[in-house]
Parts: structure tokens; C-alpha cells; sequence
């Protein structure tokens, strides 16, 4: 059976799904900054940006843009009604004040038990980018991951152990790729959906732990719109 995994986009729309109403949300650098621009519009959900935003909207449209207007990574984007510019320290007394219910972050691994590498590849050509990773890994309520499931050369980013330096031990909770919704659960890995075509035993082929299928598995139904 054949699939399609999903773009970077659906990983988004598929992780901003899950956001309850009145949620305080960070999106990190990466997949989790086109994420405000999938929640339901029916739902309020409050986005937070490290750099100094409460209330961060969707992308701007054509025409609208204000270069002012920047997320952590440095994309252009909107504020909603009632939301605005905060100086950077209060930006982080937000995260280390514990007041974010989540944060949505990229990154290189994550371990089984949870552990998060995202800051450094220890590469040379790629200076390391801390920013507020490790504030937000302890600061935010629940830290859910957005990332492709394995790397440019095919190898799994889910790892028994990480292999580059860790951002933080036993803090992610759930994993979005685009194959995949897996939460990490002191049982295992554990395999809540799947995209349509997708098995388990293809699945675990990239992966390194060991996966189990979730009580409540469903396969994913991505949408057509997030392109």
C-alpha cells in the first residue's frame, strides 16, 4: 500500500488541532511557527513568541505585511485583536513564570524517554541556535514536538538515545511528524495515529524504540488545504 507523507504544513495543521480553547501556546522556530494559522476559527487560542509577542495571528496577507511584525524565526506574521509587542524580558518571564500551557517545538531527535535535542548538530557550517529552547523545555506546561521523521539521509530522529547535546531531559510528551502522532507514555512509545497507507511495521522500519499502536489509534485524515 502506498502514502503520502505529509508536507510541513499538515504537520502544523494536524498538531494545531489538538490546542483546547484558552490554551496559552509558544510556537518555537521551525514547522511550529505556521501553526497559528490553522486553529479553528471558532476556538480562541492565545499564541506566544519568545521574541516579544502575545497574541500572535496567522501570516499576513499579501499586501498587508508589516516588516516590523516578525516570530521567533523571524517570519513575517499578524497580531489578532487584542494582542501585542512585549519587550523581550517579559517575554521570558511569561516562559519561566510557568504561565504557557504549551510550547511547540522543532528538533534534531527526541529520545524515547522524552529527551529533546534541538539546539546544536555540532556542525561547523551551522552555528548552534539556543534561543529560548531550554527556558521553554522547563518553563511551558507540556512540550509537544513538530518535526519530519527522519533526517535528509533517511535515518530516524526518533532514537533510543539522542545523539547531539540535550536541550532537556524527559520533557516532550508528543510527537508530530509527517507520518505520524506518537506520545511518549512511561509504557513506551505509543502510536496515537497514522497517516492512510502507513503500517506500523513501515513505521517502526524508521524509527529506533519500539512502537506500539495507542488504545484509541485512528488513522490521520490530513487536510487538503494545508498545502
Amino acid at each position: 500500500m502506498t502514502y503520502t507523507p505529509l508536507t510541513r504544513h499538515q504537520i502544523a495543521w494536524r498538531a494545531a488541532q489538538d490546542l483546547p480553547e484558552g490554551a496559552y501556546v509558544n510556537l518555537g522556530i521551525g514547522i511550529p511557527t505556521l501553526t497559528s494559522g490553522y486553529v479553528p476559527k471558532t476556538r480562541e487560542v492565545i499564541f506566544h513568541s519568545e521574541n516579544g509577542v502575545l497574541g500572535m495571528g496567522g501570516p499576513p496577507k499579501p499586501g498587508e505585511e508589516d516588516e516590523e511584525l516578525t516570530d521567533a524565526g523571524k517570519n513575517l506574521t499578524t497580531l489578532v485583536t487584542g494582542g501585542c509587542y512585549v519587550h523581550h524580558a517579559d517575554a521570558f518571564l511569561m516562559i519561566r513564570g510557568g504561565h504557557l500551557d504549551f510550547s511547540l517545538l522543532g528538533a534534531f531527535e527526541v529520545s524515547e524517554k522524552g529527551d529533546l535535542a534541538n539546539w546544536t548538530t555540532e556542525d561547523s557550517e551551522f552555528p548552534p541556535g539556543v534561543g529560548g529552547a531550554m527556558d521553554l523545555a522547563v518553563g511551558a506546561k507540556e512540550i509537544r514536538v513538530l518535526m519530519e521523521h527522519t533526517d535528509k539521509k533517511g535515518q530516524p530522529r526518533i532514537k533510543f538515545k539522542c545523539s547531539y547535546p540535550l536541550t532537556a531531559a524527559g520533557v516532550v510528551k508528543r510527537i508530530y511528524t509527517n507520518y505520524a502522532v506518537i506520545d511518549v507514555t512511561p509504557q513506551g512509545l505509543m502510536v496515537a495515529e497514522m497517516i492512510p497507507g502507513m503500517t506500523l511495521e513501515t513505521l517502526q522500519s524508521m524509527t529506533e524504540p519500539k512502537l506500539q499502536l495507542a488504545p484509541g489509534y485512528k488513522d490521520m485524515m490530513p487536510p487538503a488545504r494545508a498545502a
